[in-house]
Formats: C-alpha cells, sequence, structure tokens
C-alpha cells in the first residue's frame, strides 16, 4: 500500500497512562507494566488515512477480537494523511483505553519517532502494511514485500506482453521509500529480458485519489497509448484506472493491476487486463492483532524490530476462484510463524 504524504513528524505523544509493556517486565524494570490477560488488551488499527485498501482492517478487527478474546479491537482511518494529525489520533485513542497499536505510518521517515514514543510509554507496537525507511523502531512490521510483490507484476506483465515490447509502470508517491522499492522490482524486472523490454516511465504520484489516477491515464493512452505494449500497476487507484482506461481505449495493451478491486476482478475475468498482484490486508490485522497480543500479555519478540512479509500473489484467470483460499491460508501460516519463529513465550 503507498498512499501517503511525506510530511515532518511535528508532535510526541504525551500520555501519561499505564499500558501494557512490550515485553515481560521485571519488577526491578523502572517502566516495568504487568502482562495482561488477553481481556485486558485493547488493539487500536490505525491508518494514515482514508484508503481502499484499509477497509480489509476494518472488516478484520471485529473478527480478531472474537477470535483472540480481546478486550477491544478497533480501526481509525481519520488522521487525514498527515503524520501530526495521526498522532494525535493515537494520543486519543490511548486517552481512550487502548494499549496495543497496529500503525501504518504517513511518513516513512519518521513514523519511527512515534512508535519510540507509544513503546516508551508501554505499548506494544506493528508497523502495519509498510515498514519505515531505515530500521525498523516497532516491535515488528508486517508488510508486503513491495520490492517482490513488483516484481512479480513485472514479469507477469512482461509474460503477458510475450516478452518484448514498451512498458509503463504506474505506481504512487515518489518520495516514498516503498514506491522507490517498487520501482526497483521492476527494473530487476525489466533488466532480466536483457533488452527485449524497455521500461519507457516511471509515472509516480497518482494514487493520491481515483481521479489523479484517471487523469494521468488518459494522459498516457493519449501521448503514448500506440506505443506502449504493457501498463504495470503498483499502487491502487492507478489499477483500477488501468483496467478501466485501456478497456475503453480498445489499444491492445497488456495490463497488470494491484490488489482486488471489483473493477480489476471483473477486468480479469472478461479479458480486459490480464491480471494482478495480490497483497495480504486480512493478515495483516488479522496476525498483527495476533502478535500485539501475545506481546501484551508476556511475549518477547526473539529479534526485536523484526520485518515480515505478509504475501502476495499473483492472479491471473484462472486463479479467480481460488485465490481467496489461498490468502487464507498465508494468514494462518503467518500467525503460526510468529508462534514458531519470532515470539518467545515463557
Amino acid at each position: 500500500m503507498n498512499a501517503r504524504l511525506g510530511v515532518s513528524l511535528a508532535v510526541l505523544l504525551a500520555v501519561g497512562l499505564s499500558g501494557a509493556g512490550c515485553t515481560k517486565k521485571s519488577d526491578a524494570d523502572a517502566a516495568g507494566t504487568a502482562a495482561k490477560t488477553p481481556g485486558q488488551v485493547k488493539v487500536a488499527l490505525v491508518p494514515g488515512g482514508a484508503h481502499p485498501y484499509f477497509q480489509a482492517w476494518k472488516a478484520t478487527a471485529p473478527k480478531a477480537k472474537a477470535d483472540f478474546k480481546l478486550g477491544d479491537a478497533t480501526f481509525d482511518e481519520t488522521a487525514g494523511w498527515d503524520q501530526t494529525k495521526q498522532n494525535d489520533v493515537l494520543k486519543s485513542l490511548a486517552a481512550q483505553g487502548f494499549n496495543a497499536f497496529g500503525i501504518f505510518g504517513v511518513s516513512p521517515d519518521n513514523i519511527n519517532s512515534t512508535f519510540e514514543d507509544l513503546k516508551r510509554q508501554g505499548y506494544p507496537v506493528a508497523s502495519l502494511a509498510s515498514c519505515p525507511a531505515g530500521t525498523n523502531k516497532a516491535d515488528f512490521c508486517l508488510s508486503t514485500d513491495v520490492e517482490l510483490a513488483a516484481y512479480k507484476a513485472a514479469k507477469a506483465a512482461i509474460d503477458a506482453m510475450g516478452g518484448t515490447g514498451n512498458l509503463v509502470h504506474l505506481t504512487g508517491n515518489k518520495v516514498d521509500s516503498n514506491t522507490q522499492r517498487r520501482i526497483k522490482g521492476v527494473e530487476k524486472a525489466v533488466a532480466e529480458t536483457s533488452g527485449k523490454v524497455v521500461l519507457v516511465e516511471n509515472v509516480t504520484d497518482i494514487d493520491k485519489d481515483l481521479q489523479t489516477a484517471k487523469k494521468a491515464v488518459a494522459d498516457l493512452l493519449a501521448a503514448k497509448g500506440k506505443q506502449i505494449q504493457g501498463i504495470v500497476n503498483t499502487a491502487y487507484n492507478p489499477s483500477v484506472a488501468a483496467a478501466e482506461g485501456v478497456k475503453q481505449s480498445g489499444l491492445p495493451i497488456k495490463v497488470v493491476a494491484i490488489d482486488d478491486d471489483k473493477t480489476i476482478l471483473d477486468a480479469i475475468r472478461d479479458g480486459s487486463i490480464s491480471g494482478t498482484v495480490l497483497q495480504n490486508p486480512v493478515g495483516q490485522a488479522y496476525v498483527g492483532s495476533y502478535a500485539l497480543m501475545k506481546l501484551s500479555t508476556g511475549c518477547t519478540m526473539k529479534t526485536p524490530g523484526a520485518i515480515v512479509d505478509s504475501g502476495s500473489f499473483v492472479v491471473t484467470k484462472s486463479g479467480l476462484d481460488t485465490y481467496e483460499a489461498e490468502r487464507t491460508a498465508k494468514t494462518e501460516e503467518l500467525r503460526k510463524q510468529f508462534d514458531a519463529e519470532f515470539l518467545s513465550c515463557k
């Protein structure tokens, strides 16, 4: 996921509430807080603002609450893609008694300051759907390996093009570290063709909203449509716009999208686009909530700040009826992986 604004962190949270410790604390620990029962854990899932990707988090919160017997689980997307506003939301949630946080930070360059401040107050913190630029200061990051997902998407587009021709990459905020990783993934796939495929352009900064993406796609098709054989998308809104735009144009351009908007799935079904690469937002919210609960109840991370790939899946027409089962299986695999590899629970 990559819709965000690169803004500076202007405030630190200042909530003097006792909360669950990030790790199991000893009595001698000055910042110590007693390990909680699951029923005392209240998880907040907080993206940086409204975006279709996060609707899966909203739907998953009540399931996580029920399955893990949490005291509460909520979803709050009211931050408006501003880091200061997101910090205010987190402060408000802590004041309401939420004591474990799964966060998609607005600013990848500054979100670590927020993570560190929450952890100083004793709250376990997960970076979900995006990892900070550089070192991760959250307890863990559970996110799509965006470079790998972009590589898979580009490979699928190149295959659909017959391994030759001109390819365009549509993506999100240019200064976002995730966008730069996606560009690297696409460039790697193109380089493997030894010149048979040319990456004409990386079109960035068009995931703000669907209107922005539609205009960018319309401009691209008007200017270069007849010279393009393929379009690979690594952002949500450009995917929807490309699926609609190429279909309406009638141009023989092979399109590979990202995520599972109905427009995209319908376009795969009717053959107007070649496929999509799915992420795992449900797994991020569900397994993220599970791991936060375990950290609140006395477990620790074997490797603090561990980065875990939540999975990505290439879906073409033949896989439309089976991809959800694949994602569900991946989510359960991730939960078991946390127990076996990432958590230490004595």
